[in-house]
């Protein structure tokens, strides 16, 4: 008997969550929750356990607003929206102080310059050439944005492959010709190039997003 009214209860209390969202549509969670506090005295760790249960329900759905973005490049750069852009150049220079620093005999570390090396050569490059050509969704319609990814992922992959040698032919008709140091300082220009593109382009495609969705 007292399950059952405890699931009634629970039941009610979904109830009044959905009727409150949909009366007082608050903005945020912290707003829903002082909303059911003080109106209901239900505690925030019961709604929010509560607000969990009725998404899985497909009772109630939440939008998650990203940040505004902002409308000049430098604020852009210095934005968390651009994270990416500051751990790809971090990747580079890691990579790069790797590369020119640790010998083919140094083990175990030789691995770790392997790896780091197989990523900027077959995927950087390609990814973020990628990136700057289509910075909103990828050249195909997929079915989801986890396909969008991997779509991503395996044209990146390709990419590099065509880039990666392009560079070393337009090199080999140069005076510094097909070197280690020469190939990897082309290719960390041009993957520099080619993410700072694409970030600007992303934040040009962001800003123009809420004028495209109001038409």
């Amino acid at each position: 008997m007292t399950k059952k009214s405890s699931q009634t209860t629970k039941d009610q209390i979904k109830d009044i969550i959905i009727q409150t969202v949909k009366k007082e549509k608050p903005e945020t969670a912290k707003q829903l929750f002082a909303l059911m506090q003080e109106q209901y005295a239900i505690p925030p760790k019961q709604t929010t356990n509560l607000l969990v249960e009725l998404e899985k329900e497909d009772r109630l759905h939440f939008t998650r607003h990203e940040p505004p973005t902002p409308a000049s490049a430098k604020g852009y750069v210095v934005s968390k929206q651009a994270t990416w852009y500051w751990i790809t150049i971090a990747f580079i220079i890691v990579t790069a102080i790797i590369l020119f620093t640790i010998p083919n005999t140094a083990y175990p570390l030789v691995y770790l310059r392997s790896t780091l090396s197989i990523i900027f050569v077959l995927f950087l490059p390609g990814f973020t050439f990628i990136d700057a050509v289509y910075p909103g969704k990828g050249p195909f319609k997929t079915s989801s944005e986890n396909m969008d990814t991997i779509e991503r992922v395996a044209l990146s992959f390709g990419m590099s492959i065509v880039i990666v040698p392009t560079v070393g032919l337009i090199l080999n008709y140069t005076p510094w010709g097909i070197r280690l140091t020469p190939i990897t300082l082309s290719l960390i220009a041009l993957t520099v190039v080619f993410a700072t593109v694409a970030m600007l382009r992303e934040q040009l495609t962001k800003l123009d997003r809420p004028a495209q969705e109001k038409h």
